[in-house]
């Protein structure tokens, strides 16, 4: 049987205001490339109130999720950072959802 230690997950839900859904998916797919981490888009609720308008500057996505283990590699570690520093420098900083 394995501790308790192994085994656990980091998990984070970003989220950055006004990204598009293709910029999501590209950081999603990003992500995935390093060995070990997971991702899925968090979708916004498809309940809107009919009163309000479309907003083409509002992201579809209401987060993103990002999973891996704690033992990752430092260097893995590292990479994850860069990849969503990219992003962030391109775009708008990184807030937890």
């Amino acid at each position: 049987m394995q501790s308790s230690t192994t085994n656990q997950k980091t998990r984070r839900q970003l989220t950055c205001h006004q990204l598009p859904l293709a910029v999501y998916r590209e950081v999603a797919a990003h992500l995935r490339q390093v060995e070990g981490v997971e991702t899925e888009l968090i979708m916004r609720s498809i309940e809107h109130d009919p009163q309000e308008k479309f907003d083409y500057y509002q992201s579809q996505v209401a987060a993103l999720k990002i999973n891996y283990l704690e033992e990752l590699a430092a260097a893995d570690k590292q990479r994850v950072s860069e990849i969503l520093d990219y992003y962030a420098q391109r775009y708008s900083s990184w807030q937890d959802y």
